[in-house]
């Protein structure tokens, strides 16, 4: 057996489950198939082999979901890939074969179901990698940053729960005004750099990663600026993009015309909602939504009656503040549909929302208050971005409208306050939730700790 030559990338686990992506290569029309074994940490014999095969309908990826763990448990796993000299060898058949698996050994742990244990979490988005003719350029400058954050993991307390990357994982339109790319092959050789990268893969062969798309998966922007001519770009995008990464996800992805590319999951009392703000945008001015019909309700329903203690709701672009400038491509451009998102907020009286967003290449957390609703309060944590391009600028306190209120209404204003002054440099965000707050630590390139604050959570 091969290596995987994307991968192994660790997505979605629970109590008892993974789903493991990986990528084998294309084989002169041979069959191929992807494989995992496991074991719990400390034991001495492998499981038998689970496998999957490999079509190029797919870019030679499987995803391997193992079943029947055991809640809160550390496991070692191998994965590979192979052709089998029979063509006529399926996924059963191959556990047969007396296979010599690839060496390299890599750790996950389950999740924990106890309420009361206290989580931790990775949030970043924006990681720019620059590509020229299908070659990287200085693809150490955005991959130094995993780095830092696996050796953060190491040494957590709590141990890292996740990684929620947040949107602009890959820059498809990197050369958008010299040479972009709009052909599936070339946007396929993208994901494939952007995730082999030596200290990405490794971090993410450990850490449950979570993903959700922004613009630059498609187009700057987008929908915004879309010509007809762009429903062909559109088209290889998103199948690119549920290759790698809605595929380990918990999304619905199939092969009909609907697809759901949001999703929830859940870490004991904790609850998340990652939402799809960019591929269902509605731009007609008498119904103007940054979610779909189906995507608000389904949004507003768990809100109100999921009973979790603490709520992350993820959103690719800002809920709030808005920007004095380019403010059309966020929440800030939709404010019906904003308006009716915190007023159900705030008139059931729903507690501990927290709202993760990316997108404005600069870190900040905000208090949002109502000045004739003392009860009401929500948080935004925005952590942006992994690695920034010399071509674009930083976000500062100066890019934010933070003197007036955010929405005023007839039955009071919606008003917000920083946490501390913004980050315009490359970061990430390490999330700590226990019983009485969520501590916010935001850590530069290098690792080294830029600013920490605290959100405490209602405990009534």
């Amino acid at each position: 057996m091969f290596k995987p030559t994307v991968g192994p990338l660790i997505g979605n686990t629970t109590t008892n489950s993974a789903r493991i992506f990986l990528r084998g290569e294309w084989q002169s029309n041979a069959l191929a198939f992807a494989g995992i074994r496991y074991r719990r940490a400390g034991d001495e014999h492998w499981s038998p082999g689970v496998f999957a095969r490999l079509t190029a309908e797919r870019d030679m990826t499987a995803v391997i979901v193992l079943q029947d763990l055991a809640g809160d448990t550390k496991y070692e796993y191998q994965a590979g890939w192979f052709s089998p000299m029979s063509p006529v060898h399926t996924a059963e058949t191959v556990q047969e074969l007396p296979l010599q698996w690839p060496r390299d050994i890599y750790d996950l742990r389950t999740q924990s179901s106890e309420a009361s244990t206290p989580r931790a979490y990775i949030v970043g988005s924006c990681r720019y990698l620059c590509m020229t003719l299908g070659i990287p350029v200085a693809p150490h400058l955005g991959d130094r940053i995993f780095a830092s954050i696996a050796n953060l993991a190491r040494h957590a307390t709590p141990p890292v729960n996740a990684m929620l990357m947040t949107g602009d994982q890959v820059y498809v339109d990197d050369l958008n005004l010299i040479a972009p790319d709009r052909e599936y092959p070339e946007i396929l050789a993208k994901y494939r750099t952007a995730f082999s990268q030596p200290h990405i893969s490794k971090l993410m062969s450990s850490i449950p990663t979570y993903m959700i798309l922004d613009d630059h998966e498609i187009e700057d922007n987008w929908p915004v600026n879309k010509s007809s001519a762009d429903d062909y770009l559109y088209k290889n995008a998103m199948a690119a993009y549920e290759i790698y990464q809605a595929s380990h996800s918990p999304a619905r992805i199939t092969t009909s015309s609907s697809k759901q590319y949001w999703y929830q999951f859940s870490n004991g009392d904790i609850e998340w909602f990652v939402t799809d703000s960019r591929t269902q945008r509605n731009l007609a001015s008498n119904d103007r939504r940054i979610l779909d019909t189906e995507q608000e309700q389904a949004l507003c329903d768990w809100l109100i009656h999921n009973p979790a203690r603490v709520k992350f709701v993820v959103t690719s672009v800002m809920l709030y503040p808005d920007r004095k400038r380019l403010g059309d491509d966020a929440w800030q451009a939709f404010p019906e549909q904003r308006l009716r998102l915190l007023e159900t907020i705030r008139t059931h009286r729903i507690k501990n929302v927290i709202f993760i967003c990316g997108d404005v290449h600069g870190s900040l957390t905000s208090r949002l208050t109502h000045s004739q609703d003392p009860e009401f309060e929500v948080h935004t944590i925005v952590s942006s971005p992994l690695c920034n391009s010399s071509l674009l600028p930083y976000a500062r306190d100066s890019t934010f409208i933070l003197d007036q209120p955010l929405i005023r209404t007839a039955t009071g204003d919606y008003r917000h306050e920083l946490g501390h002054p913004v980050i315009s440099q490359d970061n990430f965000a390490h999330l700590i939730v226990d019983t009485e707050q969520v501590q916010v630590r935001y850590h530069d390139r290098d690792g080294s700790l830029l600013q920490s604050t605290r959100i405490e959570l209602d405990q009534g």
